[in-house]
């Protein structure tokens, strides 16, 4: 897509702001005067930190990294979350739009496989509008959308074109739970609509010498007590996705932050929760990488 269709949507972005509905809270403060919603920031654009990151699924850090920029702030307040300090309490510097754009340059001349964009749902049209600049000024590499998965499909059609790769989490199967971990209502629901729309958008999972080009990747991480409806997500991979995503299927959920005062969340996965969740994923014959056990209750 050319510089120009991109400012012009995030600039409709940007519009909204003024009543909020970028995510499906829809707060509708006025974030242009300094109002807050459920994301915790304004209009201002808060940065935690970019770098090269490793530590991503292989077709994303690939062998030199993947170029990531941590946004501060999340339109969700996950009990468990691991990144507190970034998504709860917001650490981190403002920066301007240009400013984002030079973090997209530089991690381009560093060597980054894709501009990796971590919780970037509720600043999209900071990003847009800094993406606009940096693709006139030569930025060639894969746009990758790393998102917990509460989206508007209103808000993910906007990205056609935009998007190389979705990274979306899909948390849970279950409303309830989203509601309960998270805070955040029709959580199941938004998600599988964003999540199919995503696909929709990009096709089927393609890359290119072991490196992500195009497509989707889905994150799941398997919680215990089966909250997060592992296997039922796996199915709706299976039949709506057609199969044709990669999928990531996560063993490193830790008890952190707010976990202790929910018994149910109050330890790591067991063996069995992992292997039932990955017995699925081999049955059903996905394609993907499988996060080794890492749990210490056995």
């Amino acid at each position: 897509m050319e510089p120009r269709e991109i400012r012009e949507r995030g600039e409709e972005l940007w519009e909204r702001l003024e009543s909020c509905d970028i995510c499906p809270n829809e707060c509708r403060v006025n974030r242009l005067k300094g109002e807050v919603g459920r994301c915790g920031v304004d209009a201002g654009l808060i940065v935690s930190s970019f770098h090269l990151h490793f530590g991503e699924e292989p077709p994303i850090s690939g062998f030199s990294g993947s170029g990531t920029i941590f946004f501060s702030g999340c339109p969700s307040k996950c009990v468990y979350c691991q990144n507190y300090s970034i998504s709860w309490l917001k650490e981190g510097y403002e920066v301007s739009i240009p400013e984002l754009a030079r973090m997209m340059l530089l991690l381009e001349e560093r060597g980054a496989h894709n501009i990796n964009l971590v919780t970037p749902t509720h600043y999209l049209p900071h990003i847009l509008l800094a993406l606009a600049q940096a693709r006139e000024k030569g930025l060639k590499i894969p746009l990758v959308y790393n998102t917990f998965g509460y989206e508007k499909v209103e808000i993910i059609k906007k990205l056609e074109g935009v998007v190389d790769i979705y990274m979306p989490d899909m948390r849970y199967a279950s409303d309830e739970a989203g509601k309960r971990y998270s805070g955040v209502k029709e959580y199941a629901k938004r998600n599988r609509e964003a999540v199919y729309e995503m696909w929709r958008q990009t096709g089927p999972w393609r890359e290119e010498a072991g490196i992500g080009k195009k497509g989707v990747l889905v994150r799941l991480l398997i919680l215990p007590q089966g909250i997060s409806g592992t296997e039922d997500t796996l199915e709706f991979i299976k039949d709506k996705l057609k199969g044709k995503v990669y999928v990531s299927l996560m063993s490193q959920y830790h008890p952190v932050f707010r976990a202790r005062n929910f018994p149910e969340l109050s330890r790591p996965i067991t063996r069995e929760e992992y292997e039932r969740a990955r017995k699925k994923f081999q049955e059903l014959g996905l394609y993907g990488y499988v996060q080794p056990f890492i749990g210490r209750w056995i």
